[in-house]
């Protein structure tokens, strides 16, 4: 489309590569301009806190698209470049270093940044984050010096590190500040199997413990203070305290913000022409009664869907997102597969048993399938998903027996 001004995908991430690839799908013909900070064209996240830890996998193996890719759609990519400013009168974004883009569309996949340690001795050597190839790297390089980790935090990011480095061999200790792992995420009796999994393979777990200060010597981190005067000696801290989305830019431009970019389920912002798409969007759900009206899903599959939703709107059809949230994580021999959003209403149906390490969860709201975690249950896994996006209200017992078969709840009921 000669002369047309291009789509600025601001984010060279997974949402961001999404959104180029499925415009091209859908026809979209206008120049496409990738703006990334980083030097990398967009990469696997998944396996930076996985099997790049435990060396199942390598760097070189990380693209998310042939080298070729991107010439061949006409996607032009700035890497190594930081958007600086948004003027969402002229439709352009500048550069930090000096160059004006114009844009007829703007998609904002700037994703989010790891949350800092707020406590003395945080900018230690030796105190690393986890969000970034480049980052991962620096892991994996001190992993190959360090014995005693300190994890701090308990969430996904920190226990998939704390099992990849106890896999290569170090002590590890996982510091939580909420009184079990995965609070936020987990029901008690998945947290209690996750806390006793760690546990058994060598991981010292404290809960409900913050961090005071950390301490180094000759400027290198030695040991973490906790907020009862007790000190864990080590000589690696990994930080995985949660993420903070990259949501300024967008607010500086008057973009409505609100624990990232507002958006609704095609990913359309607060401002004509601009989309947010990714970790950084805050985004509209078609969810169950009393669940979420909008939230922020930090998943790749959330990410590669409301990228296609966005995508559709460059184009003029409307795609909203809609698709039953799924997300996964590794850890030692254990595939946790979590679909759909309970939360601590929620009643708890256990499927198995947890000591076999083999299991689903199922929670209902009022009767209603709503969600499922399943631990190296695959199967059980893609069936939930088809079952919470039919909207099902299974029998608690049935969901319960393991001779029950659950694909019967799929099957359509026919008229007498």
């Amino acid at each position: 489309m000669p002369g047309a001004r291009p789509l600025v995908i601001v984010g060279a991430s997974y949402a961001g590569a999404q959104l180029a690839a499925s415009a091209r799908e859908l026809g979209f013909e206008a120049p496409i301009v990738m703006v990334g900070d980083e030097l990398h064209a967009p990469y696997q996240r998944p396996p930076l806190s996985k099997g790049l830890l435990t060396g199942k996998t390598t760097a070189d193996k990380l693209a998310l698209r042939g080298a070729d890719f991107y010439a061949q759609n006409g996607i032009e990519m700035r890497l190594g470049r930081r958007a600086t400013f948004i003027d969402t009168v002229d439709r352009s974004v500048t550069l930090d270093d000096g160059s004006v883009l114009p844009w007829g569309w703007l998609a904002l996949a700037t994703g989010a940044r790891c949350r800092p340690l707020p406590v003395p001795g945080a900018d230690l050597q030796g105190v690393l984050n986890l969000r970034t190839l480049d980052d991962a790297q620096r892991v994996v390089a001190a992993c190959d010096r360090a014995r005693n980790v300190v994890v701090i935090g308990g969430g996904f990011i920190g226990l998939e590190v704390a099992s990849a480095l106890r896999q290569r061999g170090a002590d590890v200790t996982v510091i939580e500040s909420q009184p079990r792992l995965l609070a936020r995420s987990f029901p008690p009796q998945m947290s209690e199997y996750l806390e006793a999994a760690h546990r058994a393979r060598g991981v010292t777990v404290a809960c409900g413990r913050g961090v005071r200060a950390l301490h180094g010597t000759d400027g290198a981190v030695d040991r973490v203070e906790l907020d009862d005067g007790s000190n864990v000696p080590c000589d690696l801290v990994v930080l995985g305290i949660g993420v903070v989305p990259n949501s300024e830019l967008a607010q500086a431009a008057g973009i409505a913000c609100d624990n990232g970019i507002l958006t609704d389920a095609m990913g359309r912002t607060s401002a004509p022409g601009v989309l947010a798409i990714g970790d950084v969007a805050n985004m509209a759900l078609a969810t169950p009664a009393g669940g979420p009206a909008r939230m922020r899903l930090e998943s790749i599959q959330a990410a590669n869907e409301g990228a296609r939703a966005a995508a559709a709107v460059l184009v003029g059809r409307e795609q909203p997102f809609s698709a039953v949230p799924w997300f996964w994580s590794d850890q030692y021999e254990l595939k946790f597969q979590m679909a759909g959003l309970a939360l601590p209403g929620d009643r708890a149906v256990l499927r198995g048993d947890m000591a076999t390490d083999r299991f689903s969860v199922f929670f209902l709201r009022d009767d209603l399938l709503v969600a499922a975690h399943s631990v190296n249950r695959p199967a059980e896994h893609m069936l939930a998903r088809k079952l919470i996006a039919a909207g099902v209200r299974p029998d608690a017992h049935m969901l319960a027996d393991p001779l029950f078969d659950l694909k019967s709840l799929a099957l359509p009921v026919s008229n007498p």
